[in-house]
């Protein structure tokens, strides 16, 4: 697991020249602008509910005295928590939204690591495109929610809350890794088949996750360049693990056929 993490995390390395060689920048400009626009939702959003939230916990503290502190807690413990569900909502939004834009150019690095110019692939649509990644992070979201919460909860208990926030972390960046991977293999496999391709490497989706959340710490920067150097990555990982994999496939048929 943590060497795949690190395969994941090292197929990073490289990914700015790849863009500019094969001169995809300029196929980034949508997602770039959905970023930033679901990103600057998401914040104003998160901004205005911290408050209200932090607010409603502080009803639950019936007493005067140690008011003023429970309140300040609450509103820390509030706002904390939207910037999570909106990093989380952030992140599959713009990976939805961006699925048509980012397959094309997931398939251009693809022919140029492999060479194959016509491919024997599944053929989608814009639609169907745009339909895929929103199903695939309407799956994912739902799954992170469900478990981000008690997450949270363990996350403030001393000692265990260390533990619990680095498991959130990854969990993020795991969903994150998964999206990305996904624009490679909506060509080569349905739904489901694509959902069991990443259970097995999951430690490549968690390494590409993990620069993914990193690069949204970077104010501004980090939202515009995250898309195009993690897809890129994802891309350019995906590639490598389903040659492999077929490989793997067509040794196992040869030796059932030699038997």
């Amino acid at each position: 697991m943590i060497k795949n993490i690190f395969s994941g995390i090292k197929a990073y390395s490289g990914t700015f020249a790849l863009i500019s060689k094969l001169k995809l920048w300029k196929y980034f400009l949508v997602p770039i602008i959905i970023s930033i626009i679901t990103f600057s939702i998401v914040a104003i959003t998160a901004y205005g509910l911290s408050d209200n939230i932090g607010g409603f916990i502080a009803k639950i503290w019936p007493w005067e005295t140690g008011k003023e502190t429970f309140t300040s807690v609450s509103s820390f413990l509030g706002g904390l928590t939207i910037v999570v569900i909106g990093f989380i909502l952030y992140k599959h939004i713009v990976m939805a939204l961006s699925a048509p834009f980012m397959s094309p150019v997931s398939e251009k690095i693809e022919t140029h690591l492999t060479g194959v110019q016509k491919h024997e692939h599944r053929i989608t649509s814009f639609k169907e495109q745009l339909w895929r990644g929103i199903r695939i992070n309407a799956r994912n979201l739902s799954k992170e929610l469900l478990l981000t919460i008690p997450i949270l909860i363990l996350s403030f208990i001393p000692v265990i809350g260390i533990f619990a926030t680095i498991l959130l972390f990854l969990m993020q960046a795991y969903y994150a890794g998964f999206g990305n991977l996904d624009y490679t293999l909506e060509r080569h496999f349905k739904y489901n088949e694509s959902v069991k391709f990443v259970r097995r490497h999951r430690g490549v989706a968690i390494g590409n996750g993990i620069i993914f959340m990193l690069f949204l710490l970077i104010p501004l920067i980090g939202i515009i360049i995250v898309l195009p150097l993690s897809v890129t990555a994802a891309t350019t990982k995906a590639v490598e693990l389903l040659r492999v994999d077929n490989t793997q496939i067509a040794n196992k048929q040869n030796q059932v056929t030699t038997k």
